[in-house]
């Protein structure tokens, strides 16, 4: 694997993850029940995940994962909140390795179909995750988010949103993004060659 087709997607990885964590927190004006502005950011991943897979093949990728994953939870804790990180990084890290063993079943078929079925399939995982631990603000417990921060000594800053709506508008953006994604998916095949076949 070159270290600088690694750093890159290492980097472009973090920096989707930290946006999307710093503006989930934000209702888009007149859909604030509905939506974020981070539906729209955070399916970028799913992409980089992919061509990170067709680069560098599945054990490849998951070091992309573990990296970015690595990355934005430290720059979520210091420009998110604490809960949006944890939340993010239980998502993120289920939803990606799941994408990448999917896209791996899948490698041989169409070209569209692996960047495609993966990204519908761990987004639904992502979602369910991600917005039930960040905006589900219950009891203080040890088995919720709020206890795991309490735990730690970390002042929760829940704050409630109407995850459910939330996360079904979510959801439905990330399908649709996850269709106009084959386009600068299949752009971009020539230059994510798997490493060697240059």
């Amino acid at each position: 694997m070159k270290s600088r087709d690694t750093l890159v997607a290492v980097g472009a990885m973090a920096l989707v993850v930290l946006a999307s964590n710093i503006l989930v927190q934000y209702p888009v004006a007149g859909l604030g029940d509905y939506l974020t502005w981070g539906a729209f950011s955070y399916p970028v991943a799913f992409l980089v995940t992919d061509l990170s897979n067709r680069r560098f093949g599945p054990a490849g990728a998951r070091r992309v994962v573990y990296a970015g994953f690595v990355a934005a939870v430290a720059l979520s804790i210091a420009f998110a909140t604490p809960r949006i990180a944890l939340a993010s990084g239980a998502a993120f890290l289920s939803a990606q390795l799941l994408d990448i063993a999917i896209f791996q079943r899948l490698r041989h078929r169409a070209w569209w179909m692996p960047p495609f079925v993966s990204s519908v399939v761990s987004s639904a995982l992502d979602t369910g995750i991600f917005f039930s631990l960040a905006f589900y603000c219950g009891p203080v417990g040890g088995t919720t988010i709020s206890g795991a921060l309490a735990a730690a000594g970390i002042a929760d800053t829940c704050q409630a949103l109407p995850w459910v709506s939330l996360a079904l508008a979510d959801y439905a953006v990330k399908l649709a993004l996850a269709a106009l994604a084959i386009a600068p998916y299949g752009a971009l095949l020539r230059v994510t060659r798997p490493a060697g076949l240059r």
